[in-house]
């Protein structure tokens, strides 16, 4: 009999578990996270890796005091690994037993500054037609909501896109303003007449996505353009705790304007310059087409989808 090749001596001796334990080393800082979250010792965590990296012939992390980085094989293995553990969650939605009512649990990656009347409106549509479906929206920052949809833990995601992954596909479902608000605590609170020299060396909050190289570029160009310096004293993912800290008068900060016109109407917020020219962000539905998706959830994506085709891009645009 022919000696098994290396590829089906692969399959045959790799050990999920060593792959999951991969996965969960690839999203740690060091194996002392990544035992914590597996809830096993950083000795069992090690000796994992090593069979794993036996396996695959392959060092998979550069691991050293203060250095911890997945190596080249490492990214390779990771991705692979991320779509693998996808297919592995989703197999009762292969075996699922169909009935003539469509059920299912839909889940929702959404980032959190998502407000969007159409998909609202979508929302309550599924809903009313399909009561007996479940919906989980996760509120996560928009590359992990991303990441939820290449490892197929998610339906689809809503979220803003910085670099386009060409294993999934893209929709813009709408698009936001964004502007430079302060809370009643704040020097610059209620003052008329202001120009972008008056906000000078005063301190932001912003979204962690807020930098030259993300998703809110232009966010970041328009506070580097008012010459606000690098004095970012609070950060967040999620909207509310970034509304939280303007509110709070630690800082002048960025929000889509028509989610901060009811805190202005309410006297909580000020809105600063520029009032001109505000910087556009688009926000996208992400989903992957290789995805087994159940009846549910394919029925809130096709009607989402729809909707944003019949919806001309003017009705969907919020300032």
């Amino acid at each position: 009999m022919d000696a098994p090749s290396r590829p089906d001596r692969m399959m045959r001796d790799l050990d999920w578990n060593l792959l999951r334990s991969f996965v969960v080393l690839a999203q740690s800082k060091s194996v002392t996270e990544a035992a914590h979250k597996l809830r096993l010792t950083q000795p069992s965590v090690s000796a994992a890796l090593k069979r794993l990296e036996d396996r695959v012939g392959k060092r998979l992390i550069d691991r050293k005091p203060g250095h911890f980085q997945l190596t080249q094989a490492g990214e390779v293995l990771y991705r692979e690994a991320m779509d693998i553990q996808g297919s592995i969650l989703r197999l009762s939605t292969l075996m699922r037993d169909m009935t003539d009512e469509v059920t299912g649990h839909v889940r929702v990656s959404l980032a959190s500054h998502v407000v969007c009347p159409l998909f609202d409106a979508v929302l309550a549509e599924h809903h009313a037609g399909h009561p007996r479906a479940t919906l989980n929206i996760d509120v996560r920052s928009s590359s992990e909501a991303v990441d939820s949809v290449s490892g197929r833990l998610s339906s689809f995601a809503i979220c803003l896109v910085n670099r386009r992954d060409p294993k999934l596909e893209y929709r813009r479902l709408y698009r936001e303003f964004f502007g430079l608000f302060c809370g009643p605590p704040h020097p610059l609170f209620g003052r008329r007449g202001l120009t972008r020299a008056d906000l000078a060396g005063h301190s932001a909050v912003s979204f962690d996505t807020d930098r030259l190289q993300d998703a809110l570029k232009p966010v970041a160009v328009m506070r580097a353009e008012a010459d606000m310096g690098e004095l970012v004293v609070g950060t967040s993912s999620h909207l509310e705790e970034v509304r939280r800290m303007i509110i709070a008068g630690l800082g002048i900060g960025p929000l889509p304007l028509h989610v901060a016109k009811r805190d202005v109407d309410d006297g909580l917020m000020w809105q600063l310059p520029p009032y001109d020219q505000p910087p556009a962000i688009d926000v996208h539905v992400v989903w992957n087409p290789k995805a087994t998706l159940n009846r549910a959830e394919q029925s809130l994506l096709d009607r989402l989808l729809a909707r944003i085709e019949a919806t001309p891009m003017e009705e969907r645009t919020y300032r």
